[in-house]
């Protein structure tokens, strides 16, 4: 069967960059948008020339140039997304409605997978301000696709082991705390830890795959669905050091967030949620949902200590 091809909006991103790299390893023609207001970001631009160095193509469009956008979708097959939500990054997720637009106009795509890549924003209804930005972003741009009849795949991929896994769920740090760690409740609440290249070569696989057309795909490595307090022992018993648990009661952990910038004030709702409500973790997946693991077992995806080894 042929390949389709590719093209990635947000390649040079934190996950971007390895969804580019997990469709050209599986042998799809890729290109990547190369916006024209990359200025002097030399960083980028070298990324840019690296992946086109192992054989991606880079199609320069803007998001602010509708017809130079459209032409650019109209090249390719599938349309990844992997444009930033995160708040203590830059946060993007409007901007997909360009996007959107520009793959109703072309009319060709077989598949667009717009940006989400966390927990799934259908199920975030209830969620706290002002974290719940995120998930009425991704349902605005969710409710455009779906209007424009666009063939789709939503990607939930939970945590991004880097941000929650070695640094044992802390906030405002990526590092291991060398002393004490705020535990939240409990600390027997469910999460799910992927690596990112993991997410990378799940989203890729689904691209093609009629199992997930029109559907949301969870990543759910079974071996990496932990409590909080079960990462930590992971981290105990690798380093070889017992840790100070500091149990934080969910209203005091709520009432930290009062006076801080906005940033911080996303992180404690969404943590509020992953960390007390387990809302990564609490429901079926439904008719509507498919999960990757099981679609494609001969994934071998990165299990937790392994991913931790190289903060020792």
């Amino acid at each position: 069967m042929e390949k389709s091809r590719v093209l990635v909006v947000g390649g040079t991103g934190y996950i971007g960059r390895r969804i580019v790299r997990a469709s050209l390893a599986q042998g799809h023609p890729t290109l990547v948008l190369m916006r024209p207001e990359i200025g002097l970001d030399i960083d980028k631009l070298q990324m840019l020339l690296s992946f086109k160095a192992q054989g991606a193509r880079l199609v320069e469009a803007s998001l602010d140039d509708q017809a130079g956008l459209v032409a650019a979708v109209a090249q390719a097959d599938v349309v990844v997304s992997a444009m930033s939500g995160a708040h203590i990054r830059s946060h993007n997720l409007h901007l997909q409605r360009k996007l959107v637009e520009a793959i109703k106009e072309a009319g060709n795509v077989k598949r667009f997978i717009p940006s989400e890549f966390g927990m799934d924003p259908s199920r975030m209804r209830h969620a706290l301000e002002p974290g719940r930005v995120t998930f009425d972003e991704k349902m605005e741009i969710r409710r455009a696709i779906e209007e424009a009849n666009i063939p789709h795949t939503y990607v939930s991929a939970n945590f991004f082991a880097a941000y929650f896994c070695p640094n044992l769920c802390q906030m405002r740090t990526l590092l291991p705390p060398k002393e004490k760690v705020h535990v939240y409740g409990d600390g027997n609440v469910k999460a799910i830890f992927v690596d990112e290249d993991d997410i990378a070569t799940y989203t890729i696989k689904s691209i093609d795959d009629p199992r997930t057309l029109n559907k949301t795909i969870y990543i759910r490595p079974q071996e990496n669905i932990l409590t909080q307090n079960e990462v930590i022992a992971k981290w105990e018993k690798l380093s070889g050091k017992v840790l100070e648990k500091v149990h934080v009661p969910a209203d005091e952990f709520l009432a930290s967030m009062k006076g801080t910038d906005l940033a911080n004030q996303v992180g404690v709702t969404h943590y509020y949620h992953f960390f007390y409500e387990g809302c990564l973790t609490n429901f079926e997946i439904g008719e509507d949902g498919a999960e990757a693991t099981l679609l494609y077992p001969e994934v071998q995806y990165t299990r937790m200590d392994e991913y931790m080894k190289i903060y020792l």
